[in-house]
């Protein structure tokens, strides 16, 4: 049997690449090596699959900092909007939350999956799941078709490469892809990872002292070796055993990754600032207030609820103040160091977590060899690739997700005008 377009992936991109291709009434065969299809999207956004985002492109592209301006010729035949109107012509109902990030009204992730893989039944995409891939082939300078693990041999005028990158590799996504891309002659640039927990070995990490502690819409930035921001991600975060995460680490976590690389650091600074609403000079003064209004009371009685107790103690602690001590018995100068402790905690990391505990891989298929109105090969005829295996890569809240979609929509619809060319 020889088919127009093999699609291998089984994730939002390749999904996404077989219905595109079959609605131009290609012959298409989907392979994946996993035991159901959609694995990646049924995780998606905490199991309920935030299919997108519908901020303005200009946003959405600030939200994928890898690459993400290569998005804008993409975005200009199908973008955030097509894909709403897309999942809603199947019948799945989509609702806004913060953020513009876009969930189905069921808070089912499976329920995305279900319609999709319904409307491949009815467009009559041939599936082949449990099934690996060994190799793409390529034959007088063009694609072939697939080599599979069993030894057979399966053809076709073109092929999408929808495999994933290397990160939650329990949905299948294993790196399978690269050795692949650079066989067809493809630079694949270095793989890192992104949206992922870092690793501290501070005192206050090893001894756990701040282990679980929570902190809402803080400020935290990565520093240059200048002391000056690289990047400022103001959300929540976390205090682990072995590091920090939450929102504002993950974000910040491909800029740690980056930085140590390019000074070449053993160890890369953060500043945490604790109240980035109220700046330096107000936040003296009203601690001066509290103090004055009752000096009897002990600081850490004066001035709470400012903080979360934990941190506040541990930062009175890092300021050299006993808690204990009545406000009369501090000095100005004490509380204007505890004042800079508030706005500028200052702490290393060392690292990240693996890459296969990261949310999203970092590098990839470099773009440079990629059409970007059609995701095909600049190097090989009839070769296209889509989603996470592409050096693209943003943060999560539905951005990866949509440039997944928009780049599997162009890689089915143009290998299958491509594979039915005469």
């Amino acid at each position: 049997m020889t088919y127009d377009v093999i699609v291998i992936g089984g994730g939002p991109s390749g999904l996404m690449a077989s219905i595109a291709a079959a609605e131009q009434h290609a012959q298409v065969l989907l392979i994946d090596k996993g035991d159901k299809l959609g694995r990646k999207l049924a995780i998606s956004g905490g199991g309920r699959c935030n299919v997108t985002n519908r901020l303005p492109i200009e946003e959405i592209i600030r939200h994928i900092p890898g690459n993400g301006r290569f998005l804008y010729g993409p975005f200009s035949i199908f973008n955030n909007e097509d894909i709403i109107r897309f999942f809603e012509n199947l019948g799945i109902q989509l609702k806004e939350e913060d953020h513009g990030r876009m969930f189905p009204v069921s808070n089912r992730a499976q329920s995305v999956v279900d319609a999709l893989l319904d409307y491949m039944k009815r467009l009559g995409v041939e599936i082949r799941i449990h099934c690996s891939v060994e190799d793409v082939l390529y034959d007088n300078g063009k694609t072939a078709g697939v080599l599979l693990k069993t030894g057979e041999t399966i053809k076709s005028r073109a092929v999408v490469v929808a495999v994933g990158g290397k990160s939650v590799p329990q949905t299948g996504s294993t790196g399978d892809g690269y050795p692949w891309a650079q066989k067809a002659g493809h630079t694949v640039t270095e793989l890192f990872p992104t949206e992922v927990p870092l690793t501290s070995d501070e005192s206050f990490i090893i001894e756990k002292t701040l282990q679980g502690l929570s902190l809402r819409d803080v400020a935290l930035s990565v520093l240059n070796p200048k002391g000056k921001p690289l990047i400022t991600h103001q959300m929540d975060m976390i205090f682990t055993h072995f590091g920090i995460s939450g929102p504002a680490v993950l974000r910040c976590s491909q800029f740690v990754v980056k930085a140590k690389k390019k000074w070449e650091l053993a160890k890369v600074v953060m500043n945490l600032d604790a109240l980035p609403a109220i700046n330096q000079e107000e936040l003296f003064q009203k601690l001066v207030k509290l103090a004055k209004d009752e000096p009897k009371k002990a600081l850490k009685n004066a001035w709470k609820g400012l903080l979360p107790e934990r941190y506040l103690l541990f930062l009175l602690e890092q300021s050299h103040l006993d808690p204990s001590a009545p406000c009369t018995t501090v000095s100005s100068e004490k509380i204007k160091n505890f004042t800079q402790v508030c706005k500028q905690f200052r702490f290393t990391v060392n690292g990240t977590l693996p890459l296969e505990k990261a949310f999203v891989t970092g590098g990839g298929v470099s773009i440079k060899e990629i059409e970007p109105k059609t995701m095909a090969s600049k190097k090989m005829p009839g070769l296209y690739f889509c989603g996470e295996i592409l050096d693209i890569y943003g943060y999560t809240g539905g951005y990866n997700i949509t440039a997944a979609l928009v780049t599997g929509r162009l890689a089915g619809v143009n290998s299958a005008m491509y594979s039915q060319e005469k």
